[in-house]
């Protein structure tokens, strides 16, 4: 019998945080700090839009870019938080979640052989979307010492004639590293000579806890937009996750190819989230700056607890991820993370779920209350304490 399978997608491995979700699901007791979803509920009020949308009857396709009142509010709200100036009806496709934006971008602009830097640690769609559309990944590997941004070297070492679009994923999954403006400005000044292209994932735009410095998006710098398509949706910063909402920003040109790949793939995304999305965009806004003030307290109570414990955790600004370091224990990633799964019950993502550059991190999660974040803590504190023993024994 011919194989049935494509050999393209062999190749691609499955998700590693999804390893360590589905090991967790099938214990009992088990604490887990290891998925990207926040632990509120949607507030009420975008709820009861999507209710009121069902009532009403409005189930039908909307338009394959959206609802043109979605759209709107998308061009009003990126004006109103981040600068950002697109046209709601040549510059905006509504998509099934931030991930189907990013794999149709990746589809509508390369062509096979084109390179895309990817920085990493980074999430995890990234390279498969682009070895899915045809294109070349090139790994441009973060540094911890760097704080996980990316420099305008690594950016420069990296870059060869086929180079064509730069992932930008910041504030970044897994690290929470963020990239001020003077960061992007260098970042831009590189793009713009190589003549490039990004893919600028702003999903954690709204979860930025620098002091007076809210997130800057690199389309809103002088020549960008033009070079830049934004990635952002519902899902981190509204509690969306189930209602698969996202949408993508971008050139006229790009985001017409990219509606026709989301036309025959998709037709359009959910109709009632796109009503509820509407009302979030509209009446949202305080409850957005409560979770992002709740989170901050969660992020400052986890560092806290790593300086406790004397485990080495560099300080995140963005995103709900904190990245310690557990190299000194002498383990994988992966190693360590299975350990503490079933010696403490506690599961977190290994870092090289992320890329090979996440090798000796792991990926906590602090998208949880903070009494599962207590109880976790003390967990993962005697399973560091016991390592040290045995390590000392061992020396």
């Amino acid at each position: 019998m011919r194989n049935p399978l494509s050999k393209q997608i062999v190749t691609i491995e499955p998700s590693g945080i999804r390893k360590f979700f589905d090991i967790a699901n099938e214990m009992q007791d088990v604490i887990s700090l290891g998925v990207g979803e926040p632990d509120f509920d949607t507030p009420w009020h975008v709820r009861d839009e999507g209710i009121y949308s069902l009532e009403k009857g409005r189930t039908f396709y909307t338009s394959n870019s959206g609802l043109m009142s979605l759209r709107l509010e998308i061009a009003k709200y990126l004006k109103r938080r981040f600068d950002l100036e697109y046209d709601p009806i040549n510059e905006i496709i509504i998509t099934v979640g931030g991930s189907e934006a990013i794999d149709i971008a990746m589809r509508a602009m390369l062509d096979p052989g084109d390179e895309v830097l990817i920085p990493q640690p980074s999430y995890v769609s990234y390279e498969p979307c682009c070895v899915l559309a045809g294109g070349k990944p090139v790994i441009i590997e973060l540094q911890a010492k760097n704080d996980f941004r990316l420099t305008k070297e690594e950016l420069e070492a990296a870059i060869t004639p086929k180079t064509k679009i730069l992932v930008l994923p910041y504030p970044n999954n897994p690290t929470g590293a963020v990239m001020e403006r003077s960061d992007l400005e260098a970042v831009a000044q590189v793009v713009t000579e190589h003549d490039l292209f990004v893919l600028s994932d702003e999903i954690y735009a709204e979860l930025t806890y620098v002091e007076g410095k809210e997130h800057v998006s690199i389309a809103s710098l002088p020549g960008m937009k033009e070079r830049t398509i934004v990635i952002n949706g519902f899902s981190k910063s509204h509690a969306m996750t189930g209602w698969r909402l996202g949408y993508a920003c971008g050139p006229k040109a790009i985001i017409e190819q990219m509606l026709k790949i989301h036309q025959y793939a998709i037709m359009c995304a959910p109709t009632n989230s796109q009503y509820a999305a509407v009302d979030a965009l509209k009446n949202g806004d305080g409850d957005v700056a409560l979770m992002r003030e709740q989170y901050n307290a969660r992020r400052r109570y986890m560092l806290h607890r790593f300086s406790e414990m004397g485990l080495q955790c560099f300080e995140p600004y963005g995103a709900f991820y904190v990245f310690p370091c557990i190299q000194e224990f002498g383990m994988s990633s992966d190693e360590f993370a299975t350990k503490l799964l079933y010696a403490k019950k506690v599961a977190v993502v290994p870092g090289t779920a992320f890329g090979s550059s996440g090798e000796g991190f792991i990926r906590i999660s602090y998208a949880y209350s903070l009494d599962n974040l207590k109880k976790a803590l003390a967990r993962v504190e005697e399973y560091v304490k016991e390592l040290r023993i045995l390590k000392g024994k061992g020396d």
